[in-house]
């Protein structure tokens, strides 16, 4: 079974965790739409499509000639992500309210897990931290990985559009009811100026998970946020001359093998403990968990365009 956050919330009878929930849902432009599969146990295995058998006519009374199709078993490990939130008894005495001082800080902890998230959905690198998971950036490759050639929306806007939509052409089924293209805050910009510039009007404004967004053909043009040290989760590269370049994702999300797109995994979703007062010291404790992980059941799941002009 496979929920959003924003539909598991609806469920939550806990006042603490649903508030939590539906914090991430505020915060995070991919936990806000990314379906999660509940798995049991530390690890989830699926089988991902490699070839397809083959099929032929025949005649009457010939016999098909067999052929099975292969598959590949891969396993996905869930990571801990989560923190504690403390708030000293000197601060509640002195300062104001109990839970008014603890809801403060339980936001600013939702605030910093959704954005370091979003960080690893795209940058996650299990060598680099094996605490961690792969995200996209590791994950696709091949026909996944298009290159823009330095075309952008306003200096080269024809190209830049056309590369865009080869980009959604390489995930398939994509819309704007099950996935997103991701970027930074300045490419999204300048897609909107560009557009303009061609005589488009206004890209299509909607409502989307209860967010005011702008959409490409339907599907919505996310700004992937900013990681904790203040730095774009999808940063921009200077180049020769000091040209800037960026890259843009294309995401499909889905619910199960059967979808074949992007899923999140998690054993019992995003949890809220109220630990009373900590016995180390004399603070009042929150703790957030998250046992999470990533999983791409297709391989046009998603796709990553590179080396757009932000100009």
């Amino acid at each position: 079974m496979a929920l959003t956050l924003a539909e598991s919330a609806k469920l939550s009878t806990d006042m603490l965790q649903r508030g939590v929930i539906e914090m991430f849902v505020q915060e995070s432009p991919i936990l806000d739409r990314l379906p999660l599969i509940q798995v049991t146990g530390n690890a989830f295995k699926y089988n991902e499509e490699s070839t397809l058998p083959g099929v032929s006519f025949r005649a009457v009374n010939e016999a098909y000639p067999e052929s099975t199709g292969t598959l590949n078993q891969r396993i996905e490990t869930l990571a801990i992500l989560g923190g504690d939130a403390d708030v000293d008894k000197f601060i509640v005495q002195t300062r104001g309210d109990l839970n008014d001082q603890r809801a403060v800080q339980t936001t600013l902890k939702i605030k910093a897990a959704s954005v370091h998230f979003a960080d690893q959905f795209f940058n996650g690198d299990v060598e680099v931290n094996p605490k961690g998971f792969d995200g996209l950036r590791k994950r696709l490759f091949g026909a996944q990985v298009l290159d823009a050639k330095g075309a952008g929306p306003v200096a080269n806007g024809h190209d830049f559009f056309d590369a865009l939509d080869a980009l959604t052409a390489q995930v398939r089924g994509i819309s704007g009811s099950n996935g997103a293209l991701y970027m930074n805050a300045a490419l999204r910009a300048k897609i909107e100026s560009g557009f303009r510039r061609l005589g488009g009007g206004e890209l299509l404004r909607e409502e989307i998970a209860g967010k005011r967004t702008v959409t490409w053909k339907g599907i919505p043009l996310l700004d992937a946020g900013q990681k904790l040290d203040g730095a774009d989760v999808l940063p921009l590269t200077t180049g020769t001359g000091g040209k800037q370049t960026g890259d843009i994702y294309a995401v499909r999300f889905g619910t199960g093998e059967a979808d074949a797109g992007v899923s999140g995994l998690t054993n019992g979703g995003v949890q809220a403990t109220d630990l009373g007062e900590a016995h180390d010291k004399p603070v009042y404790r929150t703790r957030i968990d998250f046992y999470c992980g990533l999983a791409l059941f297709g391989g046009k799941a998603a796709a990553r365009l590179n080396n757009v002009l932000v100009g």
